[in-house]
């Protein structure tokens, strides 16, 4: 029997829990992402995504705090590059070591994923995703004359840059992707939302540009591109909630993406928060597939249909 093909999307924030910030307590984090992946294996063909948010915070602070006129920051887009590298080794160490832990062996692999995004998306005239350190009025305003960057006041927090958040077209590694996972390589692939590049007009060309990708919206084009059939937004609850935090929090299990664009209409879902996983999940759902959300804990049994947010294009009997 065929293994079904799935996508895992891990938050950024998957491997900073209670916001550790040094490479071993993210390690010894994603020892427990390791001994799930590994366990799903022999039933799935999978390939794992992320997010990045704290790591290309930190890569960046670092940059910008370290740069001189000899050694110049990296810029937006090589920085979410290094931190593909950067965590890609620790997940792919960490489902490594768990095989080895059972005396067995499996090809591991982290692609560097470039995610193509068009430079006429709305997202771009209006930057709103902050990244990076907070700095006062003054200083912000200054770095923003210096480097051509759009700075924004940030929850009372201090002043940010800020980049564009454009929607993913295309996944440029997709057939390297593909091949992988039909020699039963698990793949560690779009971390970050992949590197932001787009097409130039002469020859087609790749090239880089400043933005953020949501992880879960490049997850998803991935999991359409590849055809998979599951695809998974794996937070820090075990299912979507109506009124979460609230006395009169529902969570949502089997659901349908009709039902889904009607519950989206009332608010329920935060833009920054569980808003970007319902939305990439129903999407996955309306082209056939089956969206799911839920935690690292439950992922297992969501597979199975009996955990989790489980959405579908027809209600499923």
């Amino acid at each position: 029997m065929a293994k079904k093909r799935i996508v895992i999307a891990l938050g950024g924030n998957a491997l900073q829990k209670n916001g550790e910030a040094t490479a071993e307590a993210q390690k010894k984090i994603a020892e427990e992402v390791g001994e799930a992946i590994a366990n799903l294996s022999n039933y799935y063909e999978i390939v794992v995504a992320h997010g990045n948010g704290p790591q290309v915070g930190n890569i960046l602070i670092h940059e910008e705090n370290a740069a001189t006129d000899k050694a110049p920051a990296m810029p937006l887009e090589t920085a979410v590059a290094m931190s593909q590298g950067q965590i890609g080794y620790w997940l792919t160490q960490a489902i490594n070591n768990a095989f080895l832990k059972d005396g067995k062996n499996k090809k591991i692999a982290t692609v560097i994923s470039q995610v193509v995004v068009d430079r006429r998306d709305s997202a771009f005239k209006n930057p709103t995703k902050p990244i990076g350190q907070f700095y006062s009025a003054a200083e912000a305003k200054a770095l923003a004359k210096k480097n051509g960057w759009t700075v924004k006041e940030d929850a009372g927090r201090g002043w940010r840059r800020v980049v564009a958040s454009p929607m993913p077209v295309d996944i440029v590694e997709k057939k390297t992707i593909i091949e992988l996972l039909n020699d039963d390589v698990i793949v560690i692939a779009a971390g970050g939302g992949g590197i932001p590049v787009y097409r130039t007009k002469v020859l087609g060309r790749l090239k880089g540009i400043d933005a953020v990708i949501d992880k879960d919206y490049a997850a998803e084009k991935l999991a359409e591109l590849i055809k998979a059939d599951i695809f998974v937004s794996v937070t820090a609850v075990p299912n979507a909630f109506i009124n979460f935090n609230t006395p009169e929090a529902k969570a949502l299990g089997r659901t349908t993406v009709k039902e889904i664009e009607s519950i989206k209409d009332f608010g329920y879902f935060k833009a920054g928060s569980m808003l970007p996983k319902i939305e990439a999940a129903s999407e996955f759902a309306n082209q056939g597939g089956i969206g799911i959300i839920t935690d690292i804990d439950h992922l297992k049994e969501a597979l199975k249909g009996k955990a989790g947010t489980i959405i579908t294009k027809q209600r499923m009997l």
